[in-house]
């Protein structure tokens, strides 16, 4: 292993990772595994590039030093950024798989039993099979999951940088919440959104934010179209800061009026609820299962109209696009009898969808569990911003928990 001084962690991070991954491996009786998941790839090593759609691998050895396999095009990325030495690049008109065997048979391991992600997005069913026809001196194993079991629960250095990216989502949110107002474009607010998350250190998210407006907060997964906000309307918005591929997020819901309707203000009080009591309960040892009922239970209960139709969290850190979460290493689901670890990190969506039949709001936080409860990345007030009408009264501060007065949207 290379040693050196400019990588988002300090150098015993990486060995630290690297052995605890080789230990899983001796555990499985691995020679060696074939990592290809870019999420994972830049866990063990600080690897990034936007090339990832072309085949990469980092191999490692049980014994012997790594190696990466990739395009000629980013190999300088291996240089530049990571503590991997060997490289063993291939042409765009090369055979990145042939590549691969030539440079596992170098390696002495053309016989051995070698572990590969089967379930990697990166990985494609032709590859694999390629993969599977043409390594024939040995044997192939599925190791999916192998680096996740490392990932899932956050070190002190992540938990750092993941403070670094709630700063990023917070300054986009506030920005966002800034511009939006009746006569605006939902164009606008993402713009506003995105620069101000840049401006504040962030870097770009796996996903850029959602941002809808009105009836259109009830498609999933959609974001800005160039709607203009109307007058009595919502915004919906979800951000998800960034920092060297570290991600947080939040929801957080604007409304165009001076009062919130009775189902609105349900919705709103059961997503505060929800969250304070989640952050209550959550300690290790805590089940996936009685954390996602917790969240249920009270939004299900409100008189909103509406539903929780999702998980109600999912765990979140490194991710590329076209996703920012790891809710496929672990998402808080009914049934699931996985227990919450310390430094795992969640975001928490108790978010509301169908309110009155036409509407979606969210509040959400982002928190990584302690050893004896959990703390939030952000300090933003998880409430509904009222925004009334041009010539309309703002409505009354209401009077907050400690006694203080909290204070209109400007």
């Amino acid at each position: 292993m290379r040693h050196r001084d400019d990588m988002t962690f300090p150098p015993e991070e990486y060995a630290r990772r690297l052995e605890d991954l080789r230990d899983r491996m001796r555990s499985r009786r691995l020679d060696a595994v074939v990592i290809s998941d870019p999420e994972n790839i830049m866990y063990l090593t600080d690897y990034q590039t936007t090339g990832y759609s072309f085949f990469q691998a980092l191999v490692v050895p049980l014994d012997d030093d790594c190696f990466m396999v990739t395009r000629n095009m980013e190999e300088s990325n291996v240089h530049a950024r990571t503590w991997v030495e060997k490289t063993r690049p291939y042409a765009d008109n090369g055979d990145a798989i042939q590549r691969l065997i030539e440079a596992l048979r170098e390696a002495g391991l053309y016989n051995s039993t070698v572990g590969y992600e089967r379930n990697s997005y990166f990985l494609p069913a032709y590859q694999q099979d390629r993969f599977h026809s043409a390594y024939t001196g040995g044997r192939l194993l599925d190791c999916f999951g192998i680096v996740e079991e490392g990932r899932v629960c956050k070190s002190k250095h992540e938990i750092e940088i993941m403070k670094r990216a709630a700063r990023a989502t917070e300054a986009g949110m506030k920005a966002g919440i800034e511009i939006a107002k009746p006569g605006v474009t939902e164009n606008e607010i993402g713009a506003a959104i995105s620069a101000a998350m840049f401006e504040a250190g962030g870097e770009p998210p796996a996903v850029m934010p959602y941002v809808t407006s009105g009836p259109r907060s009830m498609i999933g997964h959609a974001t800005w179209e160039g709607r203009t906000v109307q007058e009595g309307e919502h915004v919906f918005l979800e951000v998800g800061g960034c920092y060297r591929r570290y991600h947080t997020a939040m929801m957080r819901t604007i409304v165009m009026q001076d009062e919130l309707s009775p189902s609105m203000r349900s919705a709103e009080e059961q997503m505060q609820k929800a969250l304070l009591e989640l952050r209550d309960r959550v300690q290790p040892g805590l089940t996936v299962s009685d954390a996602d009922k917790i969240v249920r239970d009270i939004i299900s209960a409100g008189s909103h109209g509406g539903s929780l139709i999702t998980r109600s969290g999912y765990s979140i850190g490194i991710a590329f696009p076209p996703s920012w979460d790891e809710g496929y290493i672990l998402s808080l689901m009914q049934g699931d009898p996985q227990i919450l670890k310390e430094g795992m990190t969640f975001h928490i969506i108790p978010w509301v969808w169908g309110v009155d039949g036409d509407k979606t709001v969210g509040i959400s936080d982002t928190f990584y569990v302690t050893e004896t409860g959990c703390e939030s990345f952000f300090s933003l007030p998880e409430e509904f911003t009222l925004k009334p009408g041009t010539g309309k009264p703002a409505a009354p501060a209401a009077k907050k928990a400690n006694g203080e007065q909290a204070q209109p949207a400007s």
